[in-house]
């Protein structure tokens, strides 16, 4: 059996949104989406079998990590280990390069790259498939990072068939997604709490299931024609749909700042003038601008006017879970 292995995965935004769970232990979605794998943004974590005299622990970024924190973690591997009859503690350590505050689903890539890790270090026999299904059992989105470039996750009908496929795994589309950090406080409405409300209590709910279903299919044909237009423009209307969504719960919510809006008002006017840009956000004040290459530096200019202290990082598209030993 081989003790140890290393994976890397790389985070990924979803361009058709997710948003709400059917089964909250099997993190089975209502509804598919669609997502982009980012080559900057990654984890990379060893999972180790320890020897029967060690103790589990989870290391992070070089600091072992408090047991309250990594219960999470802990919970996850001890799940897999009974899903496939092995046994032993373990040693993780993990390094995320993600920026936390970005609204970049950092969980994506950690899950990701330690499902796939496990399965190494136990000598699984484990479909891409398979995996995914692992990874979406730490972290619903996870499931899209096993792959690379266009993703879409399955919302499917069980454990079995919700899963991620690869739609084009090297897309050669032109097209870069920045990454525009306004706002670093943390959220008063958790991802996972706003989800629940919303499915539990708007009445238009139903409704952003029949939409979002609609969008796939129209972003699954936008993709294979490599048409930069269609893409954008389903992507910001799915971000769109989400955050109004959340204004229809009870009570309602939302995840917009005034740097937000801001941001959006400048997306809106580079368009006018001609630089075509499209926004997309998560649950979170965060934006992230989808455009051509060669429009990057006049949008980074533009936002440094408007926001002189705003983060940008520039991503394309990045690969699927990669063993790294």
């Amino acid at each position: 059996m081989a003790s140890a292995a290393t994976a890397r995965a790389h985070t990924n935004i979803a361009l058709v949104k997710y948003w709400g769970k059917k089964d909250a232990e099997l993190r089975l979605p209502f509804t598919s989406s669609i997502s982009m794998t980012l080559d900057r943004f990654y984890a990379q974590t060893t999972f180790e079998v320890l020897p029967a005299s060690g103790e589990s622990e989870f290391i992070l970024d070089g600091a072992v990590v408090r047991p309250a924190a990594a219960e999470r973690v802990m919970k996850y591997v001890k799940l897999l280990q009974r899903r496939f009859s092995v046994s032993g503690n373990f040693r993780i350590v993990s390094e995320n390069h993600v920026p936390m505050s970005a609204g970049l689903a950092s969980s994506s890539s950690a899950f990701s790259a330690l499902a796939a890790a496990f399965a190494k270090a136990y000598e699984l026999e484990v479909s891409r498939e398979e995996l995914s299904r692992m990874a979406r059992l730490g972290s619903g989105s996870a499931c899209r990072s096993v792959f690379g470039g266009f993703v879409k996750w399955e919302k499917g009908t069980d454990d079995a068939s919700s899963i991620a496929i690869p739609l084009v795994e090297a897309p050669t589309i032109d097209l870069t997604l920045l990454a525009v950090e306004i706002n670093t406080k943390q959220k008063l409405v958790p991802s996972t709490v706003g989800m629940r409300r919303v499915v539990e209590t708007s009445p238009y709910y139903p409704t952003w299931v029949e939409d979002t279903e609609r969008a796939c299919t129209l972003m699954e044909e936008a993709i294979r024609a490599e048409d930069f237009t269609r893409i954008g423009q389903i992507a910001q209307q799915s971000a769109l749909d989400m955050h109004a969504l959340n204004l229809t719960a009870r009570p309602g919510f939302t995840y917009f700042q005034p740097e937000t809006l801001l941001a959006i008002s400048t997306v809106e006017q580079l368009n006018a003038a001609g630089v075509e840009c499209y926004f997309t956000i998560d649950a979170g004040p965060n934006i992230k601008v989808l455009t051509r290459a060669g429009n990057v530096e006049e949008i980074v200019s533009r936002f440094k006017q408007v926001l002189p202290e705003v983060t940008i990082a520039a991503s394309s598209f990045g690969p699927g879970v990669e063993f790294l030993r």
